[in-house]
């Protein structure tokens, strides 16, 4: 089948960026040096475009997690033009498509299943969008926002400003332009650009899938690490209204630190999160499924699937009573009905349900480990 025609100017700009990364920059370091002033201006606008792209784009705008004030929808409006990824409205109208149609190669815009270098960046180079390209149905809601529909009509206009004029006045200030608008400009961008293209590609094809194995998105810790809490992809594409990607404390996620911040300051509010139940009964799910496809392969295996069956729906009712007996505990201290008797009475079921549970959750890793072993 005949390939759609090149789109000469996104080949244009990642070769000629890419090469200047490659070439100027690292000639530059050793004729001249880079000064403390070069290196953090280019990391703090390297977290300035990413945080913008990830906390603006990704989780305010495309999967509206949270509700921002003007003043901090504008911030990542500029963030988003100094990014150089579109604007906000065609990004966001791409990743709802990749959400709403994952691995489908004929509808995904970054299908994963064409293709570690189609997912990452072939899918920018070609005219694949050409008859749908101004479309933006999906994104009616982000035409009601004034700031979408100002940074879409002076787009163009903004990456310029940001990408050329913020490098250019640092340097002026700094008194060095040449080497300021290659590190904060060229490099940043570079960084930036990859950084962002590797949950496309990276995040669909090496990492775990804890929750969901319905479609290729992994959780990779490691990729968290470069794209500003990006990385747990797998429980995002189940839970996309989802504030949070990394939903432990342990989790690296600096935009879910930054959102939580942004509310606490009262820059931010309507924060949305999926349940812990409906989060723990994916994630079980997702090892019912595992140990059902290993069980199959067994010898007896019919024996085997109802056992594990058995123990599941035993974990799953425990799950339950644990989460109904905490949440009727809850509702007791809200509404401020705390009689000694109820709440002695809750505070003890609850405790009972919390230790069946953990009980039970230790029986069903042990199963798991049995059946891995037995299989």
């Amino acid at each position: 089948m005949k390939k759609p025609p090149f789109i000469p100017v996104n080949i244009a700009l990642f070769s000629l960026t890419g090469l200047i990364a490659l070439f100027l920059v690292p000639f530059e370091a050793y004729r001249n040096g880079f000064d403390n002033v070069e290196i953090i201006s280019a990391i703090v606008l390297f977290i300035f475009c990413g945080m913008s792209i990830t906390a603006g784009y990704h989780r305010l705008w495309s999967h509206k997690t949270y509700q921002a004030i003007t003043p901090i929808r504008m911030i990542y409006a500029l963030g988003g033009a100094l990014a150089m990824q579109n604007s906000i409205l065609h990004w966001a109208s791409d990743h709802r498509i990749h959400h709403k149609h994952v691995d489908e190669n004929d509808k995904d815009p970054y299908s994963a299943g064409k293709g570690f270098w189609y997912s990452h960046i072939g899918w920018m180079l070609r005219e694949y969008q050409a008859s749908h390209y101004h479309n933006y149905d999906n994104c009616k809601d982000l035409l009601k926002d004034p700031v979408v529909r100002w940074q879409h009509r002076h787009y163009l206009l903004l990456t310029v400003a940001t990408n050329v004029g913020i490098p250019c006045f640092l340097g002026w200030l700094n008194g060095d332009i040449w080497g300021m608008l290659l590190l904060a400009g060229f490099l940043r961008l570079v960084l930036s650009h990859h950084t962002t293209f590797l949950i496309n590609s990276a995040a669909h094809k090496w990492g775990s899938q804890p929750y969901t194995e319905k479609n290729s998105a992994r959780d990779n810790g490691l990729l968290a690490l470069f794209t500003f809490g990006e990385g747990y992809h797998n429980f995002h594409h189940l839970f996309e209204a989802d504030y949070r990607n990394g939903i432990r404390w342990y989790h690296f996620d600096p935009t879910k630190w930054l959102i939580k911040s942004l509310e606490r300051l009262g820059f931010a509010s309507k924060l949305r999160q999926y349940s812990d139940e409906k989060i723990e009964k994916a994630r079980l799910k997702a090892q019912l499924n595992v140990l059902t496809q290993l069980a199959k392969n067994a010898t007896q295996a019919d024996t085997l699937l109802d056992k594990i069956q058995e123990e599941y729906n035993a974990l799953i009712h425990s799950l339950e009573d644990y989460y109904a007996s905490k949440k009727s505990l809850l509702e007791l201290k809200a509404e401020n009905l705390m009689r000694d008797y109820q709440y002695l009475d809750l505070i003890h079921r609850y405790k009972t349900m919390k230790s069946v549970l953990k009980v039970q959750k230790e029986r069903w890793q042990e199963f798991n480990r049995h059946i891995i072993q037995y299989v």
